[in-house]
């Protein structure tokens, strides 16, 4: 079982033998115990036909699970008051270098810095390091960050720890919790490592409770093994043994990992990944059959000591807020999430979306909308499009609609020629709820003429999540070159990796290892494989910051893809129909669009737009000029004539 938990909906998709089974539910926010718990019982509900929530948890091999509270925490700032104690000396402004930097460093650090010389004598440190975390603690810090910095990092963060253990023991319960910052990374960058560990130190609380909470609960059900947490690398691992910044962003890594598996199964060169949920749209690429990362990963305009794929998230979403700004139609990056919702939803939003759009356009169904559970209602659409878009405008309703579509598709296009420029030859992966209703349009704008819309398009994030392992990668400093230098950083992460992997319940003989050195050079990083005989290269030894990365991987089983070997056939023809308004040079006229039903299609299947294909948790919308067929795995494969 593989489990997104996004910030309006929660997915679940469950691999049982060669099935696969889909469930969704709410988030709940003030609670994601309450939805992680609902979409296991809606999941039962597929596998059984009735709610067996005990008998599937007692049949599940693995259930990885990835969630947005990390992020939520941060956009939000809801998280515990840190106090940062630094090397005296340094200066604390470095960490404010730019907005987001001032904007986080204010909201979660503010004025609560204080310093410390690790070059005291013990006595002396004990005293001024009891007085610094005392007015910390009283300037209402409740964590504390230890980062020192300079070539002594380890062996000084070690002595303050040392006194600080002497001073606030674990058992009791004024005991101090404190991060040191070389225990997450030893990166020489002081500001990459210190933003890092704050970030961690920020996000630790909340997920620790939440995901202990939802393991207690796994456990009070007997399953018969722990949760895995996914993990912004790709990888998979259990609670106690997750870093909390690797939760940060792990919803879109799953989906890119999904992306990855599809682009190498289909041989894609170049496919364009467009996640379109309820809060947000998630782009990305996967370039020559990899998911594109930074060596030194971005969180929001923060660069941290880890890489993270290169996944831009805008606030263009079906729930995202619409609004007029100067004259202009605003899409996000606000939103309504699952509660109260679009307007139509009929839970109290008066704020206009796109969904509410959509409904008003025909394209979808009030009906049918989530498999037929939640109804639509188009007159609560209406007025909220009318009241904050067509009367700030001075337009019709009809003109409203349009320019509103026009506003997100742009958007959307927009951001996706910012992070690939290079657009020759691409095709675009289209998931999420919302993302194939926009598939065509985005295409239009940018000019791509091949659309792969997934079976699984409405839970891909929590279907790509089943493609990862239980891995745990390491990332270490190469200070010296010499002989032995490698192969002492190897052993040391060769000792770790072994007691990681014993903890998941592997040896690490069982595992595939992986070992890299990487490097700057000329401004750019690059990487090697590290080679048998464990020594430098003569031409990376004069090579800025060389760094040796160890993965150790244990394969889990994977979803398998099918060969497409059907060819598309003759034209396919339904006797169903949908009443849509579509733009014709900026004006809206009516149309009765023939409407496919996904599950009902066979490989081979296919016909040419104008045309609507639904399933219970998407509808694609195939203007004139487009056609699509099904192949082998159900996947939608959409062309520009």
């Amino acid at each position: 079982i593989s489990i997104d938990n996004g910030g309006t909906l929660t997915d679940a998709c469950v691999i049982y033998g060669a099935k696969v089974f889909r469930a969704k539910t709410l988030t709940t926010p003030h609670d994601l115990t309450q939805c992680f718990v609902q979409v296991l019982k809606e999941a039962s509900k597929r596998v059984y036909g009735e709610e067996k929530l005990a008998a599937l948890l007692e049949e599940v091999d693995y259930i990885r699970y990835s969630t947005t509270q990390g992020t939520n925490a941060v956009v939000q700032r809801k998280g515990p008051r840190l106090g940062l104690i630094l090397r005296k000396g340094q200066d604390p402004k470095k960490l404010a270098r730019n907005k987001d930097e001032k904007d986080l460093f204010d909201a979660t650090v503010g004025d609560r810095v204080a310093y410390v010389d690790p070059g005291l004598s013990d006595e002396q440190l004990e005293s001024a390091l009891t007085t610094v975390i005392n007015e910390l603690m009283s300037a209402g810090a409740n964590r504390l960050v230890v980062s020192l910095g300079g070539a002594n990092l380890a062996a000084d963060e070690m002595k303050v720890k040392h006194v600080a253990l002497l001073r606030y023991p674990r058992h009791l319960l004024g005991a101090v919790p404190i991060l040191y910052s070389h225990q997450l990374s030893d990166d020489g960058d002081d500001a990459r490592r210190t933003w890092s560990s704050l970030l961690n130190a920020f996000l630790h609380p909340a997920m620790e409770r939440f995901l202990y909470n939802a393991e207690n609960v796994l456990r009070d059900a007997r399953a018969r093994n722990p949760l895995l947490i996914f993990c912004n690398d790709g990888t998979s691992s259990r609670v106690a043994k997750t870093v909390a910044l690797k939760t940060w962003g792990s919803g879109p890594r799953g989906g890119m990992e999904g992306a990855k598996a599809l682009a190498q199964h289909y041989g894609k060169n170049t496919l364009l990944t467009m996640d379109i949920g309820g809060t947000t749209t998630d782009i990305g690429v996967v370039d020559r059959g990899e998911v594109r990362e930074q060596r030194w990963g971005s969180l929001e305009d923060i660069q941290i000591s880890f890489p993270l794929c290169e996944v831009e998230s805008l606030g263009a979403g079906g729930s995202s807020v619409f609004k007029v700004v100067d004259g202009k139609v605003q899409v996000g990056p606000e939103s309504v999430g699952g509660a109260p919702g679009p307007a139509c939803f009929g839970y109290g939003g008066k704020e206009a979306t796109i969904t509410d759009a959509y409904l008003l356009l025909g394209i979808l169904d009030g009906d049918s909308y989530f498999g037929g559970t939640l109804k639509l209602d188009s007159e609560r659409a209406k007025a909220a499009i009318m009241e904050n878009v067509a009367k700030p405008l001075g337009v019709s309703l009809d003109e409203a609609l349009v320019k509103m579509e026009q506003a997100y598709v742009g958007k959307i296009a927009e951001a996706m020629k910012q992070i690939a420029p290079n657009l020759k030859d691409a095709a675009l992966l289209a998931f999420g709820g919302a993302g194939p209703m926009s598939a065509c349009r985005v295409a239009d704008a940018l000019g791509v003429k091949e659309i792969i819309v997934p079976r699984m398009a409405a839970v891909f994030s929590a279907f790509g999540i089943g493609f990862s392992d239980i891995a745990h990668s390491y990332d270490a400093a190469l200070t010296d070159t010499g002989e032995k230098g490698l192969s002492d950083v190897i052993d040391r992460l060769t000792v770790r990796a072994t007691r990681d992997m014993f903890a998941e319940g592997f040896d690490l003989s069982e595992c595939a290892v992986e070992k890299t050195l990487s490097f700057s050079q000329n401004g750019e990083q690059a990487a090697r494989p590290v080679n048998g005989d464990m020594k430098i290269p003569d031409g990376l030894k004069s090579a800025q910051d060389l760094r040796v990365q160890f993965r150790a991987t244990k394969a889990i089983p994977h979803f398998v893809l099918k060969q497409d070997e059907t060819k598309a056939g003759k034209a396919t023809s339904t006797a169903l129909a949908r009443a849509v308004r579509l733009s014709d040079g900026g004006k809206l006229a009516d149309s009765s669009l023939p409407l496919f039903r996904h599950e009902e299609l066979m490989p081979g299947q296919g016909a040419a737009g104008p045309a609507v294909v639904e399933e219970e948790y998407f509808t694609c919308l195939i203007p004139a000029g487009w056609k699509f067929s099904v192949n082998d795995n159900h996947d939608l494969v959409l062309q520009k004539n």
